[in-house]
């Protein structure tokens, strides 16, 4: 046999496996090289060829962010990227340590909360495309994302990461996303599978939840990425589900996962989140990273290595499990990295930037504009004060896993002063700090004195990427904001009326200033072209339509999981006591009114609603519901408006939310414009998972459908029997 160096010649470089040829006996070309062929057929070609050896290495990493292929058959390494936001930026191959290579920058896009407000499944596809073709050009062909766990409490350190407390809108906006990372034949990883909802003992903690909620409003999003989404990918949680680590749960893989939903895919897990050998090779956990670095000798000691081929040796297990896990990743290798249609790639173009830009904009929600504030009228102001420690934070490079190294990354105040700053003053005080050793009563003094001589103020504030905000690893403390932040506000608003408050978060927050802010608007992690969007939206050339993917809640209490001292648990074990209601569905259901209610958003125009109509149009088990309405701008400017669904089952055996999300549809308007809005509801969408039938039911009886513009914001309702 002789060994030969393959030049791909569509990629123009040298790949680093080296080939061998075939014996004599075999010199027709292999099949599993042959991209004309099934993938099927090439898996079990390529499966055929390996050893046992080579089998069991495929299964576990040999990098901080890599994992082995088959160099002997020219079959790559597996190259996975942190971040559903931005290319993480390279790590030393045996720790986490930044590599600090030159090339290593990229655009930095909002974060999945902002996407998720932006209610737009589409631009969720134009997001996840944008971002694959970064991914594309450093070689990965995995991206760790997105995550969909449900925002059970606003303290979750992580919810910036998520896509808000409603399993129908983060089913919504994470197929789009997936579909636009995977046409591009890389890899989307939806995660975190699953009951993930909590940073406060995340390595152990057991999630008690039973079998409805589970079905109900954890899994959704899940089940929605594997079926609508055709997902390749999914990451364990690093949670315990009712006793046994999510990465190799039974239940949750075995029999969700692979048996219900017939995923084909790779299970990996998340790094460092496997405990046991035999769990992780019986219940259904394919690919293990992080769990040993440092060497490498590191590697072998995976659960997933010697292990494993240990058991095998000594024939106390068998291989059929082996090949099925082989067969998965190869089945995800021949349509990523193997795949003959997969693009070239692009770092930081200006048309990323472009994207990410419209991502921020369309994701702003204008909260409270009272005495239309907004749009500022530039004219009227010569004095503008920019004050709060956010307005010149950058936010991207930081968060966790979630951090990007943004080729360039525009704050607020820059922002700001691109897009006035050559018409008024704009000055700049800090107003508060997140440093521990900063004189807050003096930065607060000095901003009051320079909003007293302000024709206007512009607060930047909210919550930043430090531990106990919106950051992996820790879970908030309170809340309400850090750093003495409400003092400020209120201070200010004393001396100045004249007031807009610009709030980056990831996370809701109370407001004990609401009222005496005109203007508030939520503006999220924006990444690249954040400052450059806020801006737009302050001055109008931005219409907002956002809307919020969570409830503000006036105090912590009035959440759920709050309200029945549910979170975090006694340190072992957290027990979900507020079942399905998480969310709206609480506040409904105990008649609490929030600050703001989930779906809530403003524009700079107005929208009617009008004509709804129901049409039952198959009669039996298979009802569907047609809803049609109209819609009509009625101001003097285009704007975009999410036109919500609710379905409200009257009478159930079981009891059920007020109402549940299950249509959504954003409407692009220009002045005096009309347009129909259609809605399809079928048997799902009147149904609830019966845990006495381990399924989805329907009962025959009377639903309502009301429509509007957000949870509270009700515009048209009507009445119909199903079944």
């Amino acid at each position: 046999m002789f060994r030969q160096l393959f030049l791909n010649k569509k990629k123009g470089f040298l790949l680093a496996s080296i080939l061998y040829t075939l014996p004599a006996t075999a010199q027709t070309p292999p099949i599993y090289q042959d991209s004309t062929r099934p993938i099927e057929e090439r898996i079990e070609d390529a499966l055929s060829r390996m050893t046992t050896e080579e089998k069991v290495r495929m299964l576990h990493a040999n990098g901080g962010y890599r994992s082995w292929g088959v160099p002997r058959l020219g079959l790559p390494d597996n190259n996975p990227t942190d971040g559903p936001t931005g290319l993480r930026p390279a790590m030393e191959w045996s720790n986490w340590n930044n590599a600090r290579e030159n090339s290593d920058s990229c655009t930095a896009f909002p974060a999945m909360i902002c996407l998720a407000a932006t209610w737009n499944p589409e631009i969720g596809q134009l997001y996840g495309k944008a971002y694959s073709e970064e991914a594309l050009y450093r070689n990965k062909n995995i991206i760790l994302g997105p995550g969909v766990n449900i925002l059970r409490t606003p303290l979750n350190g992580r919810n910036f990461e998520y896509m808000g407390e409603d399993p129908y809108l983060a089913s919504k906006i994470a197929v789009g996303y997936i579909q636009g990372v995977q046409s591009n034949h890389v890899a989307a990883c939806v995660k975190h599978f699953a009951v993930n909802n909590q940073e406060t003992g995340r390595m152990h903690i057991d999630t008690r939840v039973d079998e409805r909620t589970l079905h109900e409003i954890y899994l959704p999003a899940f089940k929605a990425a594997v079926q609508q989404g055709h997902v390749w990918t999914i990451m364990g949680a690093y949670n315990q589900y009712n006793g046994q680590h999510c990465c190799h749960n039974a239940y949750l893989l075995q029999e969700v996962l692979r048996k219900q939903w017939h995923f084909d895919g790779v299970v990996l897990s998340d790094f460092g989140g496997t405990h046991n050998t035999r769990e992780a090779i019986l219940n259904g956990l394919d690919l293990e990273y992080g769990t040993h670095l440092g060497s490498p000798e590191a590697f072998d000691r995976y659960y997933l290595a010697a292990p494993y081929l240990s058991l095998i040796r000594n024939g106390e297990i068998g291989t059929a499990e082996l090949d099925q896990k082989v067969r998965n990743i190869l089945r995800m290798m021949f349509r990523t990295s193997l795949s003959p249609n997969r693009p070239w790639g692009v770092l930081a173009s200006p048309e990323h930037s472009t994207i990410a830009r419209r991502v921020a904009e369309e994701g702003l929600v204008l909260l409270q504009n009272a005495d239309n504030l907004l749009p500022l009228d530039i004219n009227r102001y010569k004095r503008i004060l920019v004050t709060g420690e956010n307005a010149m934070r950058k936010m991207a490079l930081a968060g966790g896993s979630s951090e990007s190294n943004a080729r360039y990354e525009v704050t607020a105040l820059e922002g700001i002063r691109n897009k006035i700053g050559n018409r008024a003053e704009v000055l700049y005080t800090p107003g508060y700090s997140s440093h521990p050793d900063a004189n807050t009563d003096s930065l607060r003094n000095a901003a009051v004195e320079e909003a007293r001589r302000a024709d206007l103020i512009i607060f930047v504030g909210g919550l930043n990427k430090n531990a106990g905000n919106d950051s992996e690893g820790a879970d908030r403390e309170s809340l309400t904001l850090p750093y003495r932040q409400d003092e400020l506000i209120h201070a200010l608003a004393a001396v100045n009326p004249h007031i807009v408050a610009v709030m980056l978060s990831g996370n809701p927050y109370t407001m004990p200033w609401k009222d005496e802010v005109p203007a508030i608007v939520q503006a999220w992690y924006g990444g690249t072209e954040a400052g450059n969007a806020i801006a737009s939206v302050l001055v109008g050339e931005t219409n907002p339509s956002g809307k919020l993917p969570f409830t503000f809640p006036a105090r912590i209490e009035d959440i759920g999981a709050h309200a029945l001292q549910a979170y975090p648990g006694d340190g072992k074990s957290v027990e979900y006591k507020e079942g399905i209601f998480v969310g709206y569905r609480w506040l409904e259901r105990e008649k609490i009114k929030p600050i703001f209610a989930f779906g809530h958003g403003l524009s700079y125009t107005a929208f009617t609603y009008s004509d709804l109509k129901l049409d039952k149009r198959q009669v039996g088990k298979g009802d569907k519901v047609v809803a049609t309405l109209s819609v009509t701008n009625t101001g003097k400017r285009a704007g975009a408006e999410v036109v919500q669904l609710y379905v409200s089952d009257l009478k159930s055996s079981l009891p059920r939310p007020v109402k549940e999300l299950k249509g959504f549809d954003k409407v692009f308007l220009q002045p005096g414009e009309t347009k129909t809005v259609t809605f399809t509801l079928d048997q799902e969408a009147f149904s609830y998972y019966d845990p006495a039938q381990h399924g989805w039911t329907v009962e025959p009886g009377k639903f309502k459908i009301s429509v509007g513009s957000s949870s509270s914001d009700i515009r048209l309702q009507s009445e119909l029997s199903y079944l």
